[in-house]
């Protein structure tokens, strides 16, 4: 009677890989859910900047443009929630990634929408809306660091150094910002390329997991 074969490295998956569902590919609409979030946000703040007299892009926040003070605040302010909801339901499907990499962007998307519950007063801020938005800036600028994928045949763009080169420009970005916040005049530009950059990374992220992964 002849043995069973014994399988191959390459041939098995570790239990706690295919409880954790890093076997299987995301399904084909991630890649809608996270491509919106840039389309969603960028268009949003285009949209609302056009019709708000007076408004510079370079110096002034999209948060003017959603609060209070706004012309049209509904156009920022759904957008805002909009991008929350695919980011939440973009880390519910991602599969291929680890939990804490799934939680992250789930906060991610807690964050905006919060965000978009609180608007800005026409002067100052408030805490529920400084709260939302430094909880998101600091999710998603550590959130790359968490998609990075081991082993073999795993896409180059997930691999440690590639994630972690990511992370520090993201990092940089959110360190300009911080800068611009002390009456920079450069404040509502080094919004927009951190926010833009960030918000297209889970795209990148769903793109390279797809790609990488066999459908089953």
């Amino acid at each position: 009677m002849a043995l069973p074969r014994k399988l191959t490295a390459t041939e098995t998956v570790p239990i706690s890989r295919g409880l954790a569902g890093l076997d299987r590919a995301p399904p084909a609409w991630v890649l809608v859910t996270a491509g919106l979030c840039p389309l969603l946000l960028v268009g949003g703040w285009l949209a609302a900047g056009a019709v708000q007299p007076g408004y510079s892009p370079v110096r002034e926040t999209v948060s003017a443009l959603a609060g209070q003070a706004g012309t049209h605040p509904w156009i920022v302010t759904g957008a805002l929630f909009a991008v929350g909801g695919c980011y939440l339901a973009t880390a519910a499907g991602l599969a291929g990634l680890r939990i804490p990499a799934r939680v992250l962007l789930a906060v991610a998307g807690l964050s905006s929408i919060g965000i978009a519950a609180s608007p800005e007063p026409v002067t100052g801020s408030t805490p529920q809306h400084l709260a939302w938005t430094v909880l998101g800036a600091a999710t998603i600028t550590v959130w790359p660091a968490f998609t990075v994928r081991r082993g073999p045949g795993q896409p180059a763009i997930l691999s440690a150094g590639c994630v972690a080169a990511v992370t520090v420009v993201f990092a940089a970005l959110l360190g300009w910002l911080l800068v611009e916040t002390r009456d920079g005049s450069l404040l509502g530009l080094s919004e927009r390329v951190m926010s833009a950059a960030a918000t297209t990374w889970p795209f990148v992220v769903a793109r390279a997991v797809r790609q990488g992964e066999p459908t089953r």
